[in-house]
């Protein structure tokens, strides 16, 4: 009995750690997105995006009229590639990860600096998946506002 419940803690403890270096890796991935996007590298930045990724933006219109947006990868990673290092710096307050074997998500609130001065803020929903040459991101989908900012 002793010897079960030895070997069965050991394989919970165990999937815990590698549970947590995978969210280690997951916050990596999106760390490394926005250090790209700061420092205007694009290499460093499409370098975390898996093979036909997304990104889309729920926004509300001038006639309040909520839409989902949607931006090419390729589109982005030139945008970004086009700013002077600093221009573009997004802050995260927080990042709740959930991750199932090779499919995590994380929400992760921010507040979006341009030049140094505070533009708008919201939440990224990430989609990441686990490929061969680790966790890549598959989509992101974010809310934008100006109003009820935090300073971070």
């Amino acid at each position: 009995m002793k010897k079960t419940f030895f070997l069965l803690f050991s394989l919970l403890s165990v999937s815990a750690f590698a549970q947590s270096n995978d969210e280690k890796a997951v916050r990596a991935a999106i760390t490394q997105m926005f250090d790209g996007m700061r420092k205007a590298d694009t290499t460093l930045f499409k370098a975390v995006f898996a093979p036909g990724a997304s990104l889309q933006s729920v926004a509300k219109n001038k006639e309040n009229v909520v839409s989902v947006r949607n931006e090419s990868i390729p589109n982005f990673i030139t945008s970004v590639g086009k700013r002077k290092p600093g221009e573009l710096d997004e802050r995260l307050s927080a990042y709740d990860v959930k991750i199932d074997a090779e499919l995590a998500i994380a929400w992760t609130p921010y507040v979006f600096y341009f030049n140094g001065q505070k533009s708008h803020c919201g939440v990224n929903v990430f989609t990441l998946v686990k490929l061969n040459n680790g966790w890549k991101i598959q989509s992101i989908i974010d809310t934008r506002r100006k109003e009820g900012c935090p300073d971070l």
